[in-house]
């Protein structure tokens, strides 16, 4: 039987401790890292590795998984005499799960090209709780040999790895992903204001989308969920609460803007959304 390959997961939120747990088992040896040490606590009481840094978990794996908030983050860990790029060995494949710019990819990737590192995106969709259920779909790019070498890692925590092309379009696949959601998530809020202004419960758009398939089960929990904490919350209460994601909308939303910009694609309704995204997560109306 071979030996466990040495895999690692960067980044042990809601969404990155379920898919690294994924990872515990025979067929991989897990390392994990958190910069809040006691995320890290329950993985390993399960037989993950704890590393005490980026750079002890950069050096002992083959493939690690990135599933930090930002461009910023990812930085911070690629970077400097601590980070990725300078501990990690050549042929070490790094899996960017973080919704970036596709630029970012693509420079990130030029960099590890020059000690032979593989920097790839693979942004993911489905979710913390796809993550516990190991139902995540993962949007890819780069080299198909490069992709295929992942792919098994992937795989313990999806049901769907989508190659989407060359580095950089997996990226560009989940932006598009995320801005279908957000500009469905703005209609809901709207039809509901309306429908409510009209004396009419939200429910019953729940009721007409199960017959017509225009309004999920998402969109629907978003805003009643929503309303039900405006209503109950202070304004600071909903800001701590929803804010953070409202801030990743308008993250998510500016990337694909910088996307089409290049592509000299127009997006009249994203760049309307844009500025509004926040106050469509901690806002009522």
């Amino acid at each position: 039987m071979p030996e466990p390959a040495n895999v690692g997961y960067i980044g042990l939120g809601n969404i990155g401790a379920p898919s690294a747990r994924h990872l515990i088992g025979d067929t991989y040896k897990a390392h994990v890292y958190d910069v809040f040490p006691a995320a890290m606590e329950s993985l390993v009481a399960e037989g993950a590795i704890g590393c005490g840094s980026v750079a002890e978990l950069a050096a002992a794996c083959v493939h690690i998984g990135v599933c930090v908030r930002d461009e910023p983050q990812v930085e911070s860990l690629l970077y400097g005499d601590a980070g990725i790029i300078d501990n990690a060995e050549a042929g070490t494949i790094v899996a960017i799960h973080s919704t970036v710019s596709r630029d970012a990819v693509r420079k990130w990737a030029a960099a590890g090209k020059e000690t032979g590192i593989h920097i790839i995106d693979a942004g993911i969709s489905g979710g913390a709780q796809g993550a516990v259920d190991g139902t995540l779909v993962y949007m890819v790019g780069g080299d198909v040999d490069i992709v295929e070498r992942a792919r098994p890692v992937f795989m313990t925590s999806a049901d769907n790895v989508i190659h989407a092309g060359e580095l950089g379009t997996g990226m560009v696949l989940k932006l598009c992903n995320n801005l279908v959601t957000y500009l469905q998530f703005q209609a809901m809020s709207e039809a509901a204001r309306l429908a409510q202004a009209s004396g009419i419960e939200i429910d019953l758009l729940r009721e007409v989308g199960k017959s017509n398939g225009v309004i999920s089960e998402q969109m629907h929990s978003f805003i009643s969920g929503r309303n039900a904490m405006a209503a109950a919350c202070s304004e600071e209460d909903m800001a701590a609460m929803f804010g953070p994601f409202g801030k990743l909308g308008e993250k998510d939303l500016e990337c694909a803007l910088q996307c089409a910009q290049q592509t000299t694609v127009e997006l009249p309704f994203t760049a309307q959304l844009q500025p509004y995204v926040y106050d469509m997560f901690v806002n009522k109306f």
